[in-house]
Parts: structure tokens; C-alpha cells; sequence
């Protein structure tokens, strides 16, 4: 069963593999990482396996909670000594059934006093006791991370008592819950997981920001009120992220070979508080109807300070920041082309200005246009082929010529023009870029002439 030698570990009784990896053998996979609970010391452990394994170890954790590391070739083995009198404390002290099962070694019996095997069989997340949450909360949020990893469901009274201590989650580190929540936003099945979390009040706990969505009415141009909208628009840029070739067959493998590993979580989290600053920019006019003048600025103020909360990098807050505050813009784009006055220097500014986030935002834009008015029937395809039409510019046309040479570059500016450097040389250089990249200057001496006549003007 086991899928390594056992003959590394020293002889001697009270020798237990526990946890998740005993878990993920169960279900036919084979871990790398393994618990080792040991009743002697697990020092004088760990020194005997590291020789008879050609291992090394390497002690982690604070002083008096360390951890006795072996690493070898192929594994890694954290080592501990029993906390309690038995294993079955032990075991007891552990978060779900399916992690509070235990190995013993060498008997090889498998002990499962909560009734591990049964939820695995089952598909079941469920609790070991009533204080696991009190003890840790982020076993709140654990619980539908492993739910999501492992497409398991969690059982009505592990929900139950989730909902009476969701509260709890705001005692934990927020990058505790950053790291337990972007493993469920990157599972192409997190939607099912979000509205999990929001029926037993841990997403409102999480992003207490979020619960004034709900009951929000929207304009004529929405179905839902903000929430509804934004579960609805989580749910589908999830199914495009999954399968792109449904919506946009032509773009999927260039999207594929694009998208970093970490950039769906990224559009995910993006999406969930992309309207967020909506219930308090709401106006009505003289007949009613509703308005939310700058709530794409105020969101994006509003996600940057959830996104330090939850100890999110610089770099991701930015692309965060950068989605939110211009989730509008593609729709923008698009009314400008309906009304047949979107130049092509428009359309390659908007390119210059987002660079590689331009398909991230086209993206966003996709789900945000579907759930204004689902069900998928009713999708506004002119808009879906305007989005499906500039990917291609983006990916055909941009991104080819934005690699090739610049026409000039500031030795120019200062050897034709007696230019300094200055603030002024990024300005001219962008509109020679931009002519350039529009096809308005093709040529070295287009270059130059059009810096001429800028600089003419300026006088």
C-alpha cells in the first residue's frame, strides 16, 4: 500500500504515517510528503532514517513546535512526537475525517476511528469535532479548498457549523486566507465552492465588503442585483477560462500558450469584487432610473485595500487594480464602434496603454457582458465578435509589430534635433511608437518628419 520502502524507518514501535498523505494513497495517488508520528523521540528518529535513507534533515517551526524534517531523493518526511498519550488523541485532533486516519507501522493496519474511508468512498468532507474551527478558523475556509481540490462535497452539519463560526476566519493572518483562498480560485470547479461559501456566510465574512451587493438593484441594462451579477459573472469567465474554445475558438490556443499559471486566480478574484464599490456611488436621476457614476474607480480603491488585507503582492494587486478600475473600457470600446467612430489609433492606444493585461480585461468583459442578461441565450453577439475580432488584433497585428525595431530612438532626437533629454523625449518617442504601430509611419524618414512637425507645434 505504502509507495516506498518502509525498510528507511528505524525498527521500533509506535510508528504511524498520518494524515493527508495516508488520505491520497487511499484515493490512488502517491504523495511526495509525508507525516510521520513517532512515540519515542523524534530527533533520535529522523538521525537513523536520514542514514539508513541517505537523507538529510533540516528543523523547521518555532522553538518548542519544531518539526524534524528528512528529505531524501524521492520524499519528504516531517517527523513529530505524539501530543497526547495514543494516536487516537492524536487523530482526534485533526481537522476532517478523511486527514485523521492513520498507518501503523510495521502491523500495516490503517486506523480510522472518525470514519475516513467511508467519507472518501463518499465524497464527503466532514469534521472530526465541534472545536476544530475554535481551535484553527482557517479550517473554515480549509474545508472548501479541500472540497474543491478533491471535488468532494461537505456534509449538511459540517456546513451548519461552519455558518455558526464563520466569524471566526477574521482572527487569521490575512495571508493565510490569501493562500487557502487562491487554491480554491484556481480549480476549474471554484464557482460551485464561492456560492458554498456565501451559503454558510464565510465569503461575507471574508469580504464583509461584499454583503451590501446584495439587494443592490441595478439599471434596465441588469437582469440581477450586484451580487447575483457578479456570481453569475464569476461562473462564466470560470467556464471560458476552462474551456476558451467554446467562446473563442479561434483565440483559445493563443490564450493557452499566454496565460500564466496564476493569472486565472488573478481574473477570479478580479471579477468577485469587480463591482464592489457599487451600492455606494449609487444615484437615481429624475425617473428613477439608477446610476453608478465611478464605480469602477471606486471598487478598484476598494479591492486594493482588501488585497492588503489579505497580503497580496504588489505585483498582484496590481493586476487586480488594473481589471477592476478599467473593466469598463472594452465596453466603451465597443459603443464607440457601434456608433462607427472607433479609429484604428484609438484601438492600438488601448493596446499600448493595458499591453499584456489587454486580453485579461477582453476576457473579463466577456463574462461581465453575459451576466447582465443571462440566460447564454440571450448574449449579445456583436459584442462577443468585437471581442473575438480585436483578441485577433491583439495577437495577429499588435503584438508582431510591437516587436519590431523602433523607427528612432533618443540618439535620434538628439543627433537630428538637438534635443536634450528631458520629459518631453518619452512623449515624442510614444507618438512615433504609436504612428508606427498604426501603420502611419513606416519608414525611418516618416519618423523623423513627424517629429519635425511636432516639434514645430510646440513652438
Amino acid at each position: 500500500m505504502i509507495p516506498f520502502d518502509l525498510n528507511i524507518f528505524p525498527q521500533v514501535h509506535g510508528t504511524f504515517i498520518t494524515g493527508g498523505s495516508i488520505r491520497d494513497i487511499l484515493l490512488g495517488r502517491v504523495p511526495t510528503d509525508y507525516d510521520i508520528t513517532v512515540t519515542g523521540d523524534p530527533k533520535e528518529f529522523a538521525e537513523k532514517m536520514a542514514a539508513s535513507a541517505s537523507g538529510h534533515i533540516v528543523e523547521i517551526g518555532k522553538p518548542g513546535q519544531s518539526i524534524i524534517r528528512v528529505l531524501t531523493a524521492d520524499h519528504i518526511f516531517d517527523i513529530t512526537s505524539l501530543s497526547g498519550i495514543s494516536i487516537e488523541e492524536d487523530l482526534a485532533k485533526r481537522d476532517f475525517t478523511i486527514n485523521a486516519m492513520a498507518y501503523e507501522v510495521p502491523s500495516g493496519k490503517i486506523i480510522d476511528h472518525f470514519g475516513g474511508r467511508r467519507d472518501l468512498a463518499n465524497k464527503i468532507i466532514r469534521l472530526v469535532s465541534e472545536d476544530i474551527f475554535t481551535r484553527d478558523p482557517i479550517r473554515l475556509l480549509r474545508a472548501f479548498r479541500m472540497g474543491a481540490w478533491l471535488d468532494f462535497e461537505i456534509e449538511s452539519q459540517t456546513q451548519t457549523t461552519i455558518r455558526r463560526h464563520a466569524a471566526l476566519i477574521r482572527r487569521t493572518a490575512g495571508e493565510r486566507i490569501r493562500t487557502e483562498l487562491f487554491q480554491i480560485f484556481t480549480r476549474p470547479n471554484s464557482h460551485h465552492f464561492v456560492e458554498k461559501m456565501d451559503g454558510t456566510e464565510l465569503l461575507t465574512a471574508i469580504f464583509p465588503e461584499i454583503d451590501s451587493l446584495k439587494g443592490c438593484i441595478q439599471n434596465r441594462h441588469h437582469l440581477y442585483d450586484v451580487f447575483e451579477h457578479t456570481l453569475r459573472a464569476y461562473f462564466h469567465l470560470e467556464n471560458i477560462l476552462n474551456d476558451p474554445g467554446k467562446f473563442i475558438p479561434e483565440m483559445a490556443s493563443e490564450l493557452s500558450r499566454f496565460m500564466d499559471d496564476d493569472i486565472p486566480a488573478l481574473l477570479k478574484c478580479s471579477i468577485l469584487l469587480h463591482d464592489i464599490g457599487k451600492p455606494s456611488v449609487k444615484t437615481k436621476d429624475n425617473s428613477g432610473e439608477s446610476h453608478f457614476y465611478g464605480h469602477a474607480r471606486k471598487s478598484a480603491d476598494m479591492a486594493t485595500v482588501i488585497g492588503q488585507r489579505l497580503k497580496l503582492s504588489n505585483r498582484e494587486r496590481q493586476f487586480v487594480d488594473v481589471i477592476i478600475r478599467n473593466h469598463l473600457k472594452p465596453l466603451f470600446l465597443y459603443i464607440s464602434h457601434s456608433k462607427k467612430s472607433l479609429t484604428k489609433r484609438a484601438l492600438t492606444r488601448f493596446f499600448i496603454k493595458y499591453g499584456d493585461n489587454t486580453p485579461y480585461l477582453l476576457l473579463h468583459a466577456i463574462a461581465d457582458i453575459i451576466a447582465k442578461n443571462d440566460p447564454m441565450d440571450n448574449i449579445n453577439e456583436e459584442f462577443l465578435s468585437f471581442i473575438r475580432e480585436n483578441l485577433g488584433n491583439f495577437f495577429y497585428k499588435y503584438k508582431p509589430k510591437r516587436k519590431e525595431p523602433p523607427l528612432i530612438n533618443g540618439d535620434d532626437l538628439i543627433g537630428e534635433f538637438g534635443l536634450t533629454p528631458s520629459p518631453l523625449f518619452k512623449k515624442i518617442l510614444h507618438l512615433v511608437q504609436e504612428a508606427q504601430l498604426t501603420d502611419k509611419a513606416t519608414s525611418r524618414s516618416d519618423a523623423l518628419e513627424l517629429v519635425k512637425d511636432f516639434i514645430e507645434m510646440q513652438r
